[in-house]
Parts: C-alpha cells; structure tokens; sequence
C-alpha cells in the first residue's frame, strides 16, 4: 500500500469536489429565479359545492364498505 499515492488520490478527488461544489453554489446565485416569486398574491380558498361533497361522501362510504367486507 503506497500511501503516498493514496495521498494524490485523493488530493485530485478533493480538487474535482471543490470545483463540483463551487459549479452548484454558482447556479444558485446567477440566472432567473423559477417558481412563484415570494410575497405573491394569494387566491382565495376554493370551496366544494354540497353537490361534489355528497358525491365523495357517497364514494369514501363504499370503500369503506367494501373495506369491512373483505
């Protein structure tokens, strides 16, 4: 075992790292932002008419059903 060896090993390892972790801070900091920018205006909550309520009722009602039955 050649520690030597091992030691430049692993000196070019921590080389390529560095520059694989500079490379990922920089994407980070330059180029467009993507997604919804902060502080953007908020939608109001969307609500479920009685009629779908009934309906996913009636639905969650027979999986629990056919749950118990099995």
């Amino acid at each position: 075992m050649n520690v030597n060896r091992i030691l430049t090993e692993l000196k070019a390892e921590k080389l390529k790292l560095d520059a694989a972790i500079s490379a990922i801070e920089g994407m980070s900091r330059t180029g467009p932002h993507r997604g919804r920018p902060a502080g953007g205006r908020r939608r109001g909550r969307r609500r479920m008419s009685a009629a779908a309520r009934k309906r996913i009722s009636a639905a969650q009602k027979t999986r629990w059903a056919k749950q118990k039955k099995a």
